[in-house]
């Protein structure tokens, strides 16, 4: 059974899980002390030994069943059995179980349901109404069992085989069956009762899918194996989601994670700076501690640190799919702007616009980013990106006002469309200002094809950055004091 934690810690660490050693070996403790027969106990002593953000629960879940599975755990106990049995096999003594029956889970193997499919239909009504969980179990089992199709040593995903044993079981008929076994027909009008009886039928019918999902799963442990088949489920966290990318639901956790990283962030920071604790050399007091040596050796003394906070001023490419990316920078920076001196922010297409003070008296910076997309002045004539002339309208206008103590991050993928680029521009910023930084989006093999001229303008850059993820976004700004 440690093998198999070994195995487990390790697929949550490639799926970016952070696991140290401590922690690895507190689960083995906890593993020695609990009864490995309760998986329910397994589980949460594992996620209580293991993980430290809620973020990462889902892809906890997910390795655990594939790893742990029910299955599996069946079959380390039947071994744990027959070791134990092992001394009165030596008697002439045969183990419990191992008569002339058969075990009654090895039943169908690969042939089809023994039910029809109305009396399938009628038996997961009835586990649904009952709430029997083991009867719901065995009715997922006959339905993945008549429907799926499941072909050993085939390469095809858990999801191809749920999908097609779904879209066999008419499940709205069910749901409705059951929606209407909870709501006599003297409170239909009671829109509360109603909704409550909707929502408890929608919930059963979701347990019955969750079902179906865990033996489609189990069935492909036991065919490819738990190393095989993580692969194949295993899905990004949240700080590892692409942003140009992400679907709605995957913007949503993006959207989550961003306060606490934005929080976490700014402690780091503040941390950073109270801990820088030598100033500029104080030379009075360096010559009077070196008087007694003679000077032989000298006794440097410092005066006390006054470390100053970066300016930052941000310019964000806010068209197409890049909106997305700089709608999190700009959520993130300002997020921790008490850590900066001065945080500017300008966003353009073709046209520039300041937009600092959408953020003035704003708690939650997703309400000045969202203000920015109905209210900034951003379209100066066709609505396609140029980069040369948005920096040419900022130079024209705030170049007088960069200075040594500002930090430039440009957010962009360089695409200009074929416009002029105008990197002379960015030059003269970047001789006026402490550093300029490009955050690119967009993986790097992209960069400089087509329409892109990011090697226009990355002479003129301390660094440009590949920047797709909100683990590099964090990585970035936490090197920015």
């Amino acid at each position: 059974m440690l093998n198999v934690l070994g195995d487990f810690i390790g697929e949550l660490r490639a799926a970016g899980v952070p696991v140290s050693m401590t922690e690895h070996v507190d689960a083995a403790r906890a593993m020695e002390i609990i009864d490995l027969g309760e998986r329910e106990l397994l589980r949460s002593s594992l996620a209580a030994t293991l993980i430290k953000d809620g973020d990462h629960l889902a892809t906890f879940t997910t390795a655990f069943e594939v790893y742990f599975s029910i299955r599996s755990m069946e079959t380390a106990q039947q071994l744990l059995d027959e070791e134990s049995h092992l001394g009165d096999e030596d008697r002439g003594e045969q183990p419990p179980g191992q008569g002339g029956g058969g075990d009654a889970r090895g039943e169908g193997g690969g042939g089809s349901s023994s039910l029809s499919a109305q009396e399938l239909a009628e038996m997961l009504f009835a586990a649904l109404r009952d709430n029997d969980r083991n009867m719901l179990a065995n009715a997922a089992r006959e339905a993945v069992e008549r429907y799926a199709g499941m072909e050993p040593g085939r390469p095809v995903g858990g999801t191809y085989y749920l999908y097609r044993t779904l879209r066999n079981l008419d499940l709205e008929a069910l749901e409705q069956r059951l929606f209407e076994l909870a709501l006599p027909p003297s409170e239909h009008d009671d829109s509360l009762t109603t909704r409550m009886a909707r929502d408890e039928a929608q919930a059963r019918v979701e347990a019955l899918k969750a079902a179906i999902e865990r033996e489609i799963r189990e069935r492909l442990v036991e065919d490819r194996g738990a190393e095989a088949l993580a692969k194949s489920v295993r899905k990004p966290l949240p700080e590892d989601l692409d942003v140009m990318h992400a679907n709605r639901e995957e913007m949503a956790q993006l959207e989550r994670a961003l306060r606490p990283l934005s929080r976490k962030l700014a402690v780091r920071l503040a941390r950073r700076r109270r801990r820088r604790h030598r100033g500029p050399v104080d030379l009075r007091r360096t010559v009077r501690g070196s008087l007694s040596t003679g000077g032989v050796p000298i006794d440097l003394r410092f005066k006390p640190p006054h470390p100053a906070k970066p300016e930052i001023i941000v310019i964000a490419d806010i068209s197409g799919s890049v909106a997305s990316f700089a709608r999190f920078t700009l959520h993130l920076v300002h997020a921790i702007s008490s850590q900066f001196s001065k945080v500017r922010s300008f966003v353009f297409v073709d046209g520039l616009d300041e937009v600092t003070s959408l953020f003035e008296g704003v708690d939650d910076p997703a309400v000045a980013v969202a203000r920015i997309n109905a209210e900034a002045d951003v379209i100066a004539f066709d609505g396609h990106s140029d980069y040369g002339r948005a920096l040419l309208a900022f130079h024209t206008n705030f170049a007088d006002q960069i200075t040594r103590r500002a930090t430039v991050l440009i957010l962009g993928d360089g695409r200009n469309n074929y416009h002029q680029p105008h990197a002379e521009v960015l030059a003269d910023l970047r001789y006026r200002a402490k550093a300029v930084y490009w955050l690119n989006p967009e993986p790097r093999a992209y960069w400089n094809s087509g329409d892109s001229i990011i090697d226009k303008y990355e002479p003129y850059c301390d660094a440009v950055i590949e920047c797709r993820t909100l683990r590099q976004l964090e990585a970035f700004v936490g090197q920015l004091t």
